[in-house]
């Protein structure tokens, strides 16, 4: 069972991811700005306000992060981007998740992460509500797009996984934003003849970057030591129920008794795994 400091920083963070789908979604879906700049804007913007917050405080050498989380980081963050030209909001986040789920759920196998029967339960009920929630909407993917998106849910899981050890969530993510910087600019470079950037979708991105995704993934690293893998994964799926709440307030779009029964149905399971206590590591 998660103490509240945990759940409080888990939540906030699962706010934050839905809100950057949002943002995607709104920057995207009308042209207000090419994906490879949207990615770019995102990533400068979230390094430059990183960087500020740590010149800011006591002690400004950063530890934790590197090239590894950067390359993953920058992975996500590309395929993510791409991946959304094609792909309907509702298919991207099945494959996302999808992905995402798989990654960190063969890493907590594989480290040896148990789930009692409850635990069971309440990922077959989180994931029904996902199921629910989506499935009306999706049809066959383009098969670019779903790979890609599967794609940026592997690297997301990989990328989460790599922030449970990190002892200074802010240093190390300031530096996975640094490092990650160079390498969106040089895709920015590869479709430079794609360039378009209206304030409105520059505005957009650097919201992305500098509070959702800079500071929502500080939040994130910093309850990942206190989650198991498979909670991490988990809890996760909470995002498309809280970003399609999102889009009712944000985006005027219907709240449906769809919604509400999945989001219900999500939020509940997720909530039986976070009331368990950690599983025992099989024995060797």
């Amino acid at each position: 069972m998660i103490d509240a400091r945990t759940l409080l920083l888990t939540t906030l963070a699962m706010v934050a991811f839905a809100a950057n789908s949002l943002l995607c979604r709104l920057a995207l879906a009308p042209g207000s700005i090419d994906p490879a700049s949207f990615m770019t804007l995102r990533i400068l913007s979230g390094a430059f306000v990183l960087g500020l917050i740590v010149l800011s405080r006591r002690r400004r050498s950063c530890t934790g992060g590197g090239w590894r989380s950067a390359l993953m980081l920058f992975g996500y963050v590309a395929f993510f981007s791409f991946a959304y030209r094609s792909l309907g909001a509702g298919t991207g986040a099945l494959i996302l998740f999808g992905a995402v789920q798989l990654t960190m759920f063969a890493a907590a196998l594989r480290a040896g992460e148990r789930f009692a029967p409850p635990g069971w339960l309440g990922l077959g009920l989180a994931v029904a509500g996902l199921v629910y929630l989506v499935l009306p909407g999706v049809k066959a993917p383009d098969l670019a797009g779903a790979g890609m998106m599967a794609l940026a849910g592997v690297a997301w899981g990989l990328y989460s996984l790599s922030g449970r050890g990190a002892a200074d969530p802010l240093g190390a993510t300031a530096r996975n934003f640094l490092y990650a910087a160079p390498l969106v600019a040089i895709v920015s470079l590869v479709f430079l003849k794609d360039f378009h950037v209206s304030p409105w979708g520059a505005a957009l991105a650097v919201m992305s970057g500098a509070v959702t995704s800079g500071c929502g993934y500080v939040v994130w690293y910093a309850a990942l030591p206190r989650l198991s893998a498979t909670q991490a994964a988990i809890v996760q799926l909470t995002v498309p129920a809280i970003a399609s709440f999102g889009g009712v307030v944000f985006l005027s779009e219907n709240l449906t008794l769809r919604l509400v029964l999945a989001s219900a149905a999500t939020l509940g399971g997720v909530a039986i795994v976070l009331l368990q206590r950690a599983g025992k590591r099989a024995k060797a």
